[in-house]
């Protein structure tokens, strides 16, 4: 059975993960109003990469005997700047999400509660990647400049 406490922030965890969704949802519809559709693409795959965490930590909470609940989802921004101030954000939430993923960890292993603390080991692993990748398409944008644009949208596309 997992604790109240350790259930409470896996909970807050969802709706995180559940408003990062949205966020990334947001921002393909920007991009795909402003003609970037392999940006689009991208962002639409990121989306439910961050709504497939939500299910799988609903799943783990209920396998652990505990409830997962679906709570409000604040609003997201809907305006953005350009491609490469709109990734920038993209990696700054990746390492804002990869602090609150630490602080379950942290949480978990103060509850000792290690079956939590392996289970969240895959999300840590997995936001080193996030950050990565973010990073790096930060990197090539502010390479290409302007010339370049449309060919990383081209290659983002093919997600």
């Amino acid at each position: 059975m997992i604790s109240e406490k350790l259930q409470k922030a896996l909970n807050e965890q969802i709706t995180a993960e559940m408003w990062s969704a949205n966020l990334y949802l947001s921002m393909s519809f920007y991009f795909e109003k402003e003609g970037f559709e392999g940006f689009a693409h991208w962002m639409k795959k990121q989306s439910q990469e961050e709504l497939d965490h939500a299910y799988k930590m609903a799943s783990y909470l209920i396998e652990r005997g505990g409830s997962a609940l679906v709570d409000k989802i604040d609003v997201v921004p809907t305006g953005w700047g350009n491609p490469l101030e709109v990734f920038k954000h993209v990696y700054d939430h990746e390492c804002h999400v990869s602090k609150l993923i630490n602080d379950l960890l942290t949480l978990a292993q103060e509850e000792k509660d290690f079956a939590t603390q392996s289970f969240l080991w895959d999300f840590v692993k997995e936001q080193i990647e996030e950050e990565a990748t973010a990073q790096g398409i930060v990197s090539k944008l502010e390479k290409a400049g302007d010339a370049g644009l449309f060919c990383i949208d081209a290659e983002l596309g093919k997600r």
